[in-house]
């Protein structure tokens, strides 16, 4: 005999992964919103996080990623993320999801009242504290080519 009303959908399981996959989805949320307070939360603000955007040196040390942060949101009017080839791996107190990350923005780089796309792929690095999984390092790098044997043969 189950505790569950007759008809009622079955609970879904909470796991480490599926919490961290919402932690990770929580940062999505945050860069598209463009939206500081929601990226602070998502951040462990020690030891010092790390964040690489495509491109882009390195950026150590929560103070300095929160400016980065201020000024893409300033510099974005627009950013949508879909996400692909997600996985996840939780050991102990440190996870990290790999995903590719296609983008769709407006801004510096796109076309005079038009659309940019383009696609990365991230790893993101999440520490489990007192107040949850945390992010903790964030890197993503351009794709610049599909990268298969097609092309490799050419």
């Amino acid at each position: 005999m189950t505790d569950e009303q007759p008809g009622a959908r079955p609970r879904a399981e909470v796991t480490a992964e599926s919490v961290v996959l919402n932690a990770n989805t929580a940062f999505y949320n945050a860069f598209e919103a463009g939206d500081l307070d929601l990226m602070a939360a998502v951040w462990l603000p020690e030891p010092d996080p790390v964040c690489i955007h495509p491109g882009n040196a390195a950026i150590s040390g929560y103070n300095e990623m929160m400016r980065a942060w201020a000024m893409i949101f300033a510099n974005t009017p627009y950013i949508q993320f879909f996400l692909t080839d997600v996985q996840v791996r939780v050991d102990d107190n440190v996870a990290y999801v790999t995903c590719t990350e296609n983008v769709l923005s407006s801004g510096e780089g796109a076309p005079e009242e038009g659309f940019a796309g383009g696609k990365a792929l991230a790893t993101n690095v999440f520490r489990r504290t007192s107040s949850g999984w945390r992010l903790w390092i964030h890197h993503a790098s351009p794709v610049l080519s599909s990268g298969g044997r097609q092309e490799e043969a050419e």
